[in-house]
């Protein structure tokens, strides 16, 4: 079976790993009566439409050697998804400092292995910064036919990624514009103390895609996720039939899930289906989101935290007898927004949700943890005795206080814990927090305007285990969750090494469907 994964994938993915009771649907090829669907086997296929692609690298006397060499990384994961050939992706490298040196033109070479071994001889060249000379020379000479650009054609992309970490000494408007004018896809990623206006001044549109920002060389890499997944092109393997489903392929873009019609579930091959033994019903779950509130996070990224917990409150079956929610900001102190079982309804948990306001300040997720174990989970804070309990925690960067042993004790108590990172989120950390199986648990993404991603996978054990066939019909919520994903996500899919976390989102712990009884 050739695994994908792609974008549609992603806003399903929290409540499924939760176990929460969800209901989800068929894609619109097989809608339709009698078929519901056990989430299967999901993989990831990257097929790059033909494209000129140019690296413009600043190596200025501010980047130093070993930074450099994060950088030379970055340049090699971005390589290493895509497509090389001269009828394929052709990439080239413009070195640039007070001079530009043009490291290897586009025709230069024509496999993978070429590229990555020429990425690794490029050195520094350590002296000023002439951004917009570099961009003049992707245009007339990067980008010309005699260095293997290609004519201009809505089959071939052309694209430029520039990569900065400092204040030019000439001027990047114009000659910005001119490259934008000729067809080329201008992104600028800046790193550390770099002008935040050049870098809008460098980027097509719309620029929250088109531009970047990292604080220091050490986390560059982080970025390459992004530009494997924007490089991507996949059809439809459903329709082409390049998929082994038993009896239901579900396609989205660029993946596809195997699932099985009413009566059935899927095996944890995730392609074949088995007759249900039977049951009904689901499980009530007390799910508490415990938000970081730091002043790193910044208001407008607090306001897609907020969308985000919104996302996953539209996928909840919310009643006293299902899912109830509850809501815990932190920051140097912690702050309960509100507890389970305060709202009964979807609407108003949502209208709580938005009324949050920014704490700001530190990042002390380890005295999070220890509220949520003392305080939110308890009957007196709204938690029902025998409901499962599942704690969401939020973090962009490093705990300022030690959390091992209330994560420990988190998970001991049974409470089935996620942790979701973004930005500069220390991995380490992020799977001691989650439970086991860690790769399962834990998810990081570089940047927030992808955490909305972030929601579709965590819903990837939202059923039962132990009954597959108990949960609620969900047709009715993949039509809406349909909807939501095609306003959401950019036209992406999602990158090999998975862009949350170590899970591969295979095997049995997946949705199913099953219809009323």
């Amino acid at each position: 079976m050739r695994l994908i994964s792609g974008t549609s994938l992603v806003l399903c993915g929290l409540l499924l790993l939760l176990q929460v009771p969800c209901t989800l649907g068929l894609t619109p090829q097989s809608r339709g009566e009698g078929v519901h669907v056990r989430w299967g086997t999901v993989g990831h296929l990257c097929r790059t439409r033909p494209t000129d692609l140019v690296f413009v690298v600043d190596s200025s006397r501010s980047v130093r050697p070993v930074e450099f060499e994060k950088v030379k990384v970055f340049l090699s994961q971005v390589i290493e998804s895509l497509d090389v050939g001269p009828n394929a992706t052709r990439v080239g490298v413009v070195n640039y400092a007070s001079a530009v040196k043009q490291e290897f033109p586009l025709r230069a070479h024509g496999s993978k292995a070429a590229l990555l071994q020429a990425v690794r001889r490029i050195q520094p060249l350590s002296t000023g910064t002439m951004t917009g000379l570099a961009i003049q020379f992707a245009i007339t000479k990067a980008f010309g036919d005699a260095d293997g650009g290609r004519a201009r054609s809505p089959d071939i992309s052309k694209v430029a990624i520039v990569v900065t970490d400092g204040r030019p000494q000439d001027s990047v408007r114009d000659v910005s514009a001119r490259a934008r004018a000729s067809g080329i896809e201008l992104f600028a990623i800046g790193v550390g103390r770099v002008d935040k206006a050049t870098l809008r001044q460098i980027a097509s549109e719309p620029q929250e895609e088109h531009v970047d920002y990292v604080e220091s060389y050490s986390v560059i890499e982080k970025l390459s996720k992004k530009f494997q997944e924007a490089l991507c092109v996949v059809s439809d393997l459903c329709a082409t039939g390049d998929h082994d489903c038993e009896q239901v392929c579900l396609s989205s873009p660029g993946s596809y899930t195997c699932a099985c019609r009413e009566g059935f579930t899927l095996n944890s091959d995730g392609k074949t289906c088995n007759v249900c033994s039977g049951g009904g019903g689901s499980s009530a779950t007390d799910l508490v989101f415990l938000i970081d509130g730091s002043k790193s996070v910044r208001p407008e990224n607090f306001e897609l935290v907020k969308k985000f917990i919104n996302q996953i409150v539209d996928t909840l079956d919310v009643s006293d007898k299902l899912a109830q929610v509850g809501l815990v900001q932190y920051s140097s102190s912690v702050r309960q927004e509100f507890p389970l079982g305060r709202f009964h309804t979807k609407k108003d948990i949502k209208a709580a949700v938005r009324n949050m306001s920014y704490m700001e300040k530190g990042t002390m997720t380890g005295a999070a943890l220890k509220y949520l174990i003392d305080n939110s989970f308890t009957v007196s804070s709204g938690a029902r005795p025998g409901a499962q309990k599942v704690g969401i925690v939020f973090t962009d960067g490093r705990s300022q206080d030690y959390i091992n042993d209330a994560a420990k004790k988190a998970k001991d108590l049974g409470f089935k814990m996620f942790a979701v990172g973004v930005g500069n989120a220390v991995e380490d950390e992020l799977r001691e927090i989650a439970s086991e199986p860690v790769a399962e648990h834990y998810f990081y993404t570089a940047d927030f305007k992808t955490i909305n991603q972030i929601g579709k996978r965590l819903q990837k054990k939202i059923c039962v285990e132990e009954d597959p066939c108990a949960c609620e019909s969900i047709v009715k919520f993949q039509t809406k969750v349909e909807g939501l994903l095609q306003a959401l996500t950019r036209k992406h899919i999602l990158s090999q090494r998975p862009l949350w976390g170590g899970g591969t989102g295979r095997g049995s712990h997946a949705p199913c469907v099953g219809g009323p009884r």
